[in-house]
């Protein structure tokens, strides 16, 4: 009989004696498999049906499926983990090993956790649960998702009560603790388009537009994106987004121009409720931010862009060559983009991050891989190229901050220069770092978290 070990902080994976068993593609029955490792007691087959399938196809055939699939790969002559008969279906752990119901043991049992052991602890329930796995037309599902990722973080107070950053919990003055957890929402276009957007933190607000592949759950665990947001949100009620056709928010989208991400970021102030605040753009959500600022006048309080542009290369580039390779790479992610092999992602990783050990490029390959499907990022780059708000520039009323990475690869600093000389008043600022993208890690990081702030809270009553 061969050992199981399941993880379910993170994105759900099963290795089988040490090695990885691949998951069906179907997010469905992948999200039915979490949902019976979790609730660990037989379900009716008509239950699972109305969870993950209900409509007006098979969904008695689609469970069949599912479950023959999951058979197939976890199923062994000594242990039939898998059981279903004609009425229910149930998960037997048989030499299983479960990271977050061992977790959940641990807690019961009040068990003390030090050195190594506290930091791995950690490190796991770092993760978000289940991350990957939300099905948000599916609303008795996604509810008891939510409920889960709650008894996550409540599970981390308890293994853990003295840490809160991931989750930006907090004690109070009686010694209670209260979590900030992260919570994720859907805001619609006049278009239809649904896109998940989150708050966290305390504070006034501080809305960052969308950019090159964000995904809500992923971002907050990345060696990218979480040190930055997690430190945002100490003093700040964070809301971030989605952009259309990537991470949470609807993938399958007519629109990918550029003016559907200034409705998205819209859509998204709509729905949040807030009034005046800052705003944040990185990279071409720099020139989303411009947009939105310029028709926007009295929405925006700041505006702080990085490593951003106010035109793409088709428009600004006049080298030949340098276009002629542009394009191909076009080429190359639309056929390359979804293959297990990463070297067509780590084309970007290398541009976007140079900065990066070998582990924390592969670890963004797969992030960008889990984030976008390789048609929409295609169309992502046909868009970014064709960028122009060069003439809405002298339109910004708002106090505003640009900041650069000196030995930016992907948009030199040149260009964040000419950026911040086209709009009155802006103060610029370059960064000691070669990453288009920031590493938390990085000292660079840290200046920029700590200028951002210097710029909020000057004048900040009087702009």
């Amino acid at each position: 009989m061969k050992d199981l070990e399941i993880e379910v902080l993170g994105g759900l994976s099963v290795r089988c004696e040490g090695h990885p068993v691949k998951l069906p593609a179907s997010r469905k029955a992948r999200a039915m498999l979490a949902f019976l490792l979790l609730t660990g007691k037989p379900q009716h087959r008509e239950r699972l049906c109305d969870l993950f399938w209900e409509g007006p196809d098979d969904p008695r055939g689609a469970l069949r499926s599912a479950l023959w699939k999951l058979r197939r790969l976890l199923n062994e002559p000594e242990a039939e983990r898998i059981v279903a008969d004609r009425e229910t279906v149930r998960f037997e752990p048989v030499s299983v090993q479960i990271d977050y119901k061992n977790l959940t043991e641990r807690a019961e049992r009040q068990l003390e956790l030090a050195g190594q052991e506290f930091a791995d602890v950690r490190a796991a329930l770092d993760q978000p649960l289940l991350a990957g796995l939300d099905l948000p037309d599916h609303d008795h599902y996604q509810a008891w998702l939510t409920a889960m990722r709650e008894e996550a973080e409540a599970l981390r107070a308890r293994l853990m009560p003295d840490l809160g950053a991931r989750t930006g919990s907090r004690l109070d003055r009686t010694g209670q603790l209260h979590l900030a957890r992260q919570k994720i929402g859907f805001a619609h276009t006049k278009g239809g388009t649904r896109i998940a957007w989150a708050r966290i933190g305390s504070g006034p607000p501080l809305l960052k537009a969308a950019n090159w592949l964000n995904h809500l759950e992923l971002d907050w665990d990345s060696e990218v994106w979480s040190p930055l947001f997690q430190e945002l949100a100490r003093d700040h009620t964070l809301i971030r987004y989605d952009g259309r056709g990537n991470g949470m928010s609807d993938w399958e989208v007519a629109n990918l121009k550029f003016d559907s991400f200034v409705t998205d970021l819209e859509g998204v102030v709509a729905q949040s409720g807030i009034d005046r605040f800052p705003l944040l753009g990185i990279s071409q959500g720099a020139a989303v931010a411009i947009e939105y600022a310029a028709r926007n006048p009295d929405r925006v309080s700041h505006l702080i862009l990085w490593g951003g542009y106010a035109a793409g290369w088709r428009v600004d580039d006049e080298s030949t060559e340098s276009r002629a390779e542009r394009e191909a790479l076009i080429t190359l992610v639309a056929n390359g983009w979804g293959r297990d092999d990463a070297s067509y992602r780590n084309l970007f990783s290398r541009a976007l991050i140079p900065g990066a050990t070998e582990a924390e490029r592969t670890a963004f390959d797969e992030f960008q891989r889990k984030t976008v499907s390789a048609a929409n990022a295609a169309r992502f780059l046909e868009t970014f190229a064709d960028i122009d708000v060069r003439h809405r520039l002298d339109a910004i009323q708002c106090r505003t901050l640009v900041m650069h990475a000196r030995g930016d690869q992907r948009v030199p600093v040149a260009k964040g220069a000419e950026l911040a000389s086209g709009i009155s008043g802006a103060e610029f600022v370059t960064l000691p770092t070669d990453n288009h993208l920031l590493l938390g890690r990085e000292h660079s990081s840290e200046l920029f978290v700590a200028h951002v702030r210097q710029f909020l809270s000057d004048q900040a009553g009087t702009a």
